[in-house]
């Protein structure tokens, strides 16, 4: 699969406009969460990441049917990364009508192609994300909020929609590269406490999800 720049260019431009929303959308959730709207500068940043994920996956996919599932939610998405990077909350009234948006147009898309196996796959890689990441909360509570597991059902489902490979290496990316942020904190502060510090997950699971969809069509998976 090659890169497809006019993809791309459209993609990010179509995310980055409606990035510059996030902090809109931010600022309706109640509590902490919604105290991220007021952060200086968000508007950028979300118009920023939202542009740079919309790159990747238009540029990644090119013209995909894929794309009607992917592209809608990835505003939202950056705003749920920059809430628990910020907080470590996960709103639950941001991901669960993102993955019922995602279920309907992931159907749309499968009678479009004329694929019905794509909707059945998605909510299958949903459902397994979702029984995976609970048994990783119900072992261990404290090293992972139940917000991470409603993500993970989210973003399975997404990276369903593409295939197993896309699924097994996004998920894969997103602890390898939780894990190296863990490990260079620590050699940074030069303290093997800060191992133990809290670190959000939601935004390793995002960008590992846009890992799993650039590198899976390169890497033999069996």
């Amino acid at each position: 699969m090659t890169f497809d720049p006019a993809v791309a260019g459209a993609a990010a431009l179509g995310c980055g406009v409606a990035g510059l929303g996030v902090p809109a959308l931010v600022r309706r959730l109640p509590g902490p969460a919604g105290e991220v709207g007021a952060e200086p500068g968000l508007w950028w940043r979300g118009a920023a990441l939202s542009a740079s994920a919309g790159a990747v996956v238009g540029g990644c996919l090119g013209w995909d049917w894929a794309l009607l599932v992917l592209l809608p939610l990835v505003p939202v998405q950056v705003a749920l990364g920059l809430i628990d990077w910020h907080t470590h909350l996960l709103p639950t009234r941001l991901i669960w009508p993102s993955l019922a948006v995602a279920a309907v147009l992931a159907c749309v898309a499968a009678l479009a192609d004329g694929d019905a196996a794509t909707i059945i796959g998605a909510a299958v890689a949903g459902a397994a994300s979702l029984v995976a990441f609970h048994a990783l909360w119900w072992l261990h509570p404290a090293g992972m909020g139940y917000g991470d597991v409603r993500l993970a059902t989210l973003v399975g489902f997404e990276l369903g929609v593409l295939g197993t490979a896309e699924w097994l290496v996004g998920f894969y990316a997103s602890f390898v590269l939780f894990a190296l942020v863990g490990i260079g904190r620590a050699v940074r502060r030069r303290q093997r406490a800060a191992l133990r510090d809290a670190l959000p997950f939601g935004p390793f699971l995002l960008v590992g999800a846009l890992g799993g969809i650039a590198l899976a069509p390169h890497l033999a998976l069996g």
